[in-house]
């Protein structure tokens, strides 16, 4: 017999929770599709694995400048494999909580792979494990996987989701790439201790990130030990005897005996085997599915939110564009939408990096000589003591006579954690005028954003 829900979501990760999670506590007859661990790449293979291990590469480098500080420490070893099991104990107790909330829920919870019928079955027909389920509304969120390039010798290098099942620390990797999850991964493994080649296909790593922090980032990797290896077309790789990898590049040359090559050259859409085209959904020719402002597909009734969709792959973004379509859907808000306009976000680079709103090089272009930039360097107080003196970089980027703050850009000790309170001001319109009106917390590096001349 076919089931009815007022909605369905295919994918059990932050986007389709959080749009299932919202529906039913309005009172909506709710159930959930997912094909693998609930929680999505979020929990199981990006943020939160992700996190733990720069947490734990934040302890190594804090012991390393432990002594500047009087500390006589001396540190034997590092357990891998300690720190592994202490994080998959850590999610697999995620995994189990989504699946008691989602039952205390009263959210059906569907196992199995979810394919779209076609038009000539009921509307938002969804077949999984042979039985058939329909829905008044529903939700395309499956996420996206990472992209392997099509080169000979690409299976035998791992992708980020290989990163997260190593059982041992590889003593020399190559990272390929040059975006978020790149740069956090060569970041974390050379702190705790991996020799790391980060392999750019361009000049630079973040190119859609302003050229303030992404060129601190570039230098403080480098002073740390990565060799950052820019304009790298690789041909092939090949395994040695011994087991080790080596690197063709275009032109001949070679980059040998590493233990691990991890590729994050960027992430698809999870779309293909959906069966959105009988659905009649349109795909762009990556697989993204289009929407407008809110969430609507092409397709009366079907929706589309998260990673799926191309739009800032983040996950609070899938978590917010969930829970607000589920407002308008079933809370008489008919005009709620997610505003896709200054969206903060984190890289967990080492140090890390806190960004909203325009790069001063993109507000120069729509805004002229009507921008003016406030920016500032220093030694944070941490590393004053220490013999490595890391450098914070700080920006302000303002529009018009009244100095509206159209961008801010961190990088040092705390930009993860200071970011959020100064997104909320920006995205209520804060000029540099309010920034300057408020009193400095002393002795901070937050200060310097209200203090700026």
């Amino acid at each position: 017999m076919t089931k009815h829900y007022d909605l369905i979501a295919i994918g059990g990760g932050s986007g389709g929770i959080s749009a299932v999670e919202r529906a039913a506590k309005y009172g909506a007859k709710c159930a959930l599709i997912e094909q693998g661990k609930m929680g999505g790449t979020c929990v199981n293979v990006g943020c939160v694995p992700k996190k733990v291990m720069w947490f734990g590469a934040h302890v190594a480098h804090t012991l390393s400048i432990a002594s500047n500080y009087g500390f006589d420490v001396d540190v034997k070893n590092f357990s891998w494999d300690t720190l592994v099991k202490a994080r998959e104990k850590y999610i697999a107790g995620i995994n189990n909580w989504y699946h008691t909330y989602l039952k205390d829920s009263d959210i059906d919870e569907i196992s199995g792979t979810a394919r779209l019928l076609g038009r000539s079955f009921s509307k938002n027909s969804v077949e999984v494990n042979g039985q058939q389920f329909t829905a008044d509304h529903l939700v395309i969120a499956p996420g996206g996987f990472p992209i392997v390039p099509e080169i000979k010798g690409a299976d035998l290098g791992m992708t980020s989701d290989g990163f997260f099942a190593l059982t041992e620390q590889p003593k020399r990797v190559a990272v390929v790439g040059g975006g978020y999850i790149a740069v956090e991964l060569a970041g974390v493994l050379n702190t705790l201790g991996t020799d790391v080649d980060l392999l750019l296909r361009r000049q630079h790593f973040l190119a859609q990130l302003d050229t303030s922090v992404r060129d601190a980032l570039m230098e403080e990797m480098a002073n740390n030990g990565v060799n950052v290896l820019p304009s790298i077309s690789i041909s092939s790789i090949s395994k040695t005897d011994s087991g080790k990898l080596n690197i063709s590049c275009q032109g001949g040359h070679e980059l040998k005996d590493f233990d691990t090559v991890i590729w994050a050259t960027g992430r698809a859409p999870n779309t293909l085997d959906l069966g959105l085209d009988k659905a009649g959904v349109a795909m762009d020719k990556s697989g993204f599915i289009p929407v407008d402002k809110f969430q609507n597909t092409n397709v009366s009734g079907i929706y589309a939110i998260g990673d799926v969709t191309g739009q800032a792959a983040l996950t609070p973004v899938a978590i917010a564009a969930g829970r607000r379509l589920s407002d308008r859907l079933f809370n008489n808000q008919p005009e709620r939408h997610l505003d896709y306009d200054n969206i903060p976000t984190v890289v967990f680079s080492h140090p890390p990096i806190g960004t909203i709103g325009l790069t001063e090089e993109e507000a120069r272009e729509l805004h002229g000589d009507a921008v003016k930039v406030y920016s500032t360097q220093f030694t944070n107080m941490y590393y004053a003591l220490t013999d490595h003196k890391q450098k914070t970089v700080m920006k302000l980027v303002t529009v018009g006579a009244k100095e509206k703050i159209v961008g801010c850009h961190i990088i040092g000790q705390g930009a993860d954690e200071m970011l959020q309170g100064f997104a909320v001001a920006i995205k209520m319109g804060a000029t540099k005028a309010d920034f300057d009106n408020t009193v400095a917390i002393h002795p901070t590096s937050a200060e310097e954003l209200v203090t700026l001349r």
